[in-house]
């Protein structure tokens, strides 16, 4: 059974960190796409961070210059780790892993697993 558990959501203020850890079970992260996708409560969901196999990341404008997304594959674990975040990045975060395609530096995920997402919460 594949398993994707993430941790570290939580409440902070403007300009606060978080780092956001998914634990993946069952498959071997590192031979597979993965990524976080966010959806606020009335929004569509929105992919925010990528990362492919060889280690390629992309990240959505939005967010650009304060997230990054990491793995340590021994751990079979990716992270989102978020800085200076704003009241706009409030959702719910989820990990997914699957396969995906890179067009332009632009990795676009195909999810086939999903977590079962941690809220973040900013407020201003």
């Amino acid at each position: 059974e594949v398993q994707l558990v993430e941790s570290g959501g939580g409440s902070v203020q403007r300009g606060g960190f978080l780092r956001l850890s998914c634990v993946v079970s069952g498959i071997p992260l590192s031979s597979f796409c993965a990524g976080w996708v966010r959806q606020n409560q009335g929004k569509d969901r929105e992919g925010i961070a990528g990362i492919d196999v060889d280690g390629n990341t992309s990240l959505a404008d939005s967010v650009k210059g304060r997230f990054i997304i990491f793995r340590d594959a021994p751990k079979n674990t990716h992270y989102l780790e978020m800085t200076n975040l704003k009241p706009d990045d409030t959702a719910m975060y989820y990990c997914a892993a699957g396969s995906c395609s890179n067009e332009g530096g632009i990795i676009h995920l195909h999810p086939r697993y999903w977590g079962q997402g941690t809220q973040v919460t900013v407020s201003s």
